[in-house]
């Protein structure tokens, strides 16, 4: 057992674990060693805010050069200080932080490339998300079997900090399926600590889930099982993990009513669901400030009176964007009454370049919104207005004009757009939501709900958006929205503190 040579009893410490952390670092380009820091948002980083002197350390990984060297710029300082200083282990520099205390793992860069393309973004992702071309793939060969040792070595460098940075009977928050061993391997480590997981993507069902070679299966399944509790965005992929361990382990569960509890081996882990909602204070204030304001302005120029349909995305396989794409041709196809009436706002933002299948993919996107203008457009008339540079700003202002939301996933653990939209639409907008985004769990009564694989359905949907009379449009939009920011994110991070802590 690791131990921390802190005073004995229980702590109302916090910890947080994430590949990726709260600040990302980038080297100067003039070769002079500066390090320039740049701070990131979200609910963990506003949730740990709030805890004020319980804020313990944020433990993430080197995500690159930068973040490698400040890593051991960070680790240098800590063995300067020496023993018995005070100066504890290798945090970041507060300064870059906001304050907040973070460890940034410098992780030998291989492991971490095997660790996170290799195994979480490659194979956990696709079983997640169903996103296998089955006849073809996987194929779990040697390669997979040296990635898969990394993704044991980088959870294992995980726990190990975890344990050294964290006070007697502190709470650890472990996040995502990048570290879905970590639970079990620190309760190893510090039986005293309070340890919960949070998965922010689907969780497969048992088919798909056991696509995983059985060893695997099980080494995840008992790696989040090693935590008191573990927490999902939705009861479908609470009850799908339930139902893999049930099926693999051989795990009872009981139905306590507000949680399940999973029993296995004499161990009980608490189930819970936490459906994170979008920021609407932040939301609202942030799309009205003047940057938005010059984008919004270009982009009514460029769109003029014409309704709007609006999408915004990464280029990630399970987001759809193609078969929205070929909805939106489709609608164009059978209603020319359409034309030169909507456009479509597509942004879609480059996800995952490193990975040929995702560059191949955004290529397609780009590809197929080309030759729908070639084929419908005029010169007075863009139907499909794509970008694809990430611009929060423009996606605010998109945001803000939209008529129509489209929101198709093949499969999303949540997808905050579907309820960022609501929020901060002016004239109020219809919602077209797949069935497979967790967000249909809260929102599917006011939205327009379809398969997203039906690009016929999708069409209809997208025609009835359109054509939604104003007042039921602006009606559903507020339900809607209320829906959506029912648990903010720092809400949210705290009600999972508090169900651990219970």
């Amino acid at each position: 057992m690791v131990t921390t040579g802190q005073t004995t009893g229980t702590s109302g410490q916090v910890l947080v674990a994430s590949n990726r952390g709260p600040v990302s670092y980038s080297p100067a380009a003039d070769g002079s060693g500066t390090l320039t820091a740049r701070r990131g948002g979200g609910g963990l980083v506003s949730g740990l805010s709030a805890l004020g002197a319980e804020a313990g350390t944020w433990v993430c990984a080197a995500l690159g050069e930068g973040d490698r060297e400040a890593a051991r710029r960070a680790a240098a300082a800590a063995a300067a200080a020496g023993p018995g200083t005070g100066a504890g282990t290798a945090l970041l520099d507060r300064a870059d932080t906001g304050g907040q205390a973070v460890r940034m793992l410098d992780i030998p860069a291989g492991t971490f490339h095997a660790a996170y393309n290799g195994i979480s973004n490659s194979v956990l992702w696709f079983v997640h998300h169903m996103l296998y071309q089955t006849p073809l793939e996987p194929v779990y060969d040697a390669a997979f079997e040296a990635d898969w040792g990394h993704y044991e070595d980088y959870n294992r460098a995980f726990a190990q900090a975890l344990a050294e940075e964290a006070a007697p009977g502190a709470a650890v928050l472990v996040q995502d399926y990048h570290l879905a061993l970590v639970p079990g391997l620190l309760r190893t480590l510090r039986p005293d600590l309070r340890i919960s997981h949070f998965s922010h993507t689907p969780w497969a069902p048992v088919a798909g889930f056991r696509i995983l070679p059985d060893p695997v299966a099980r080494r995840l399944l008992l790696g989040m099982l090693g935590g008191d509790r573990a927490a999902f965005l939705t009861w479908r992929w609470a009850e799908a993990f339930a139902a893999c361990c049930q099926t693999v382990l051989g795990a009872e569960v009981t139905d306590r009513g507000t949680e399940l509890h999973l029993t296995h081996e004499g161990r009980t882990t608490r189930i819970g669901v936490h459906g994170l909602g979008a920021d609407a204070d932040f939301l609202r204030e942030r799309a009205h400030r003047p940057d938005v304001d010059e984008r919004l302005a270009a982009l009514r120029a460029q769109v003029g009176d014409r309704r709007t349909i609006v999408r915004v995305d990464r280029t990630e396989l399970s987001k759809n964007i193609v078969r929205g794409l070929l909805a939106y041709r489709r609608l164009l196809t059978e209603r020319p009454e359409w034309h030169d009436r909507v456009v479509h706002i597509a942004f879609a933002y480059p996800s995952r370049q490193d990975l040929a299948i995702y560059r191949d993919y955004t290529a397609e996107v780009s590809r197929l919104a080309e030759e729908i203008n070639s084929a419908f457009g005029t010169e007075t008339w863009t139907p499909v207005v794509l970008h694809v540079k990430d611009d929060f700003a423009r996606s605010l202002a998109a945001y803000r004009m939209a008529d129509v939301a489209l929101v198709n996933p093949i499969r999303d653990g949540m997808n905050l757009v579907a309820k960022e939209i609501p929020v901060v639409s002016e004239r109020g907008c219809a919602l077209v939501l797949s069935r497979e985004a967790g967000a249909c769990a809260e929102l599917g009564d006011d939205a327009l709900v379809i398969n997203p694989y039906d690009i016929a359905g999708t069409a209809h949907a997208l025609h009835l958006g359109l054509v939604m009379p104003e007042d039921e449009r602006t009606e559903r939009t507020k339900r809607l929205a209320a829906a959506a920011t029912a648990l903010p994110p720092q809400a949210w991070f705290l009600a999972q503190l508090t169900a651990l802590r219970g």
